[in-house]
């Protein structure tokens, strides 16, 4: 993998308040990692004891229930920091990195990392913005959870796939999420999400291709979705 002084993804993240100096410093302690899909990055409860800087693909991050069933919580992708907020306050991972397809990334030792804080105010105010943004944003799923019905969230969340994952050649989702999954991130059952599912394909809003799924009108699944 490249240094971290020549990576682009790092002008995704906080990493991009670090000069030169710090960056041949950051290449030089980094570890990097291939990821296969469905391999934990780190796990709910672990002591990840440095971040993650994903280089490229994408993962969820999971919630355990109490009922034993995984909750997905944020889906995240290339560029994006995962570890910055059980870094700072000194306490074990609280939710699980699932790879949703291959991945690479590079790992940065805690001790590194809380050096820049000392050194560089850029940096550490990009950190508390971004854990700030993440808050904000469950602030909003909450919201969401509590006010909009399922049929809303799940409209929200395939035009929130496309908007943000893109799609592939034959125009199905390029991040494709199995049933359960999709149930998951929209808080209910697999059972309702099949149906709407198959609702919404009869409406001619989507199209169901095997297990992919296919946008067919956009615009009506925002107007759905608000």
């Amino acid at each position: 993998m490249s240094k971290c002084e020549q990576c682009i993804v790092r002008e995704f993240s906080s990493l991009k308040a670090l000069n030169k100096d710090e960056l041949i410093k950051l290449s030089d302690c980094k570890t990097s990692k291939i990821i296969k899909k469905g391999e934990n990055i780190f796990e709910e409860g672990e002591n990840v004891n440095g971040i993650f800087c994903i280089k490229d693909g994408v993962c969820k991050l999971t919630k355990l229930s109490p009922n034993g069933k995984d909750h997905i919580v944020k889906l995240v992708s290339k560029g994006e920091l995962l570890g910055q907020r059980s870094m700072i306050s000194d306490e074990p991972a609280n939710l699980s990195a699932v790879a949703l397809e291959d991945m690479q990334v590079c790992f940065i030792p805690k001790n590194e990392i809380l050096g820049f804080f000392d050194k560089n105010n850029q940096f550490s105010m990009n950190v508390m913005k971004t854990i700030c943004g993440d808050l904000k944003s469950a602030d909003e799923h909450m919201v969401n959870m509590a006010q909009k019905s399922v049929k809303e969230r799940l409209a929200e969340t395939l035009v929130y796939l496309h908007e943000t994952f893109g799609t592939n050649t034959d125009s199905t989702l390029k991040i494709q999420l199995s049933r359960d999954e999709l149930a998951s991130m929209i808080g209910t059952a697999t059972e309702s999400c099949i149906r709407l599912l198959s609702d919404f394909n009869k409406l001619g809003l989507i199209e169901l291709v095997g297990k992919k799924i296919v946008l067919k009108d956009i615009n009506k699944l925002k107007k759905i979705a608000d």
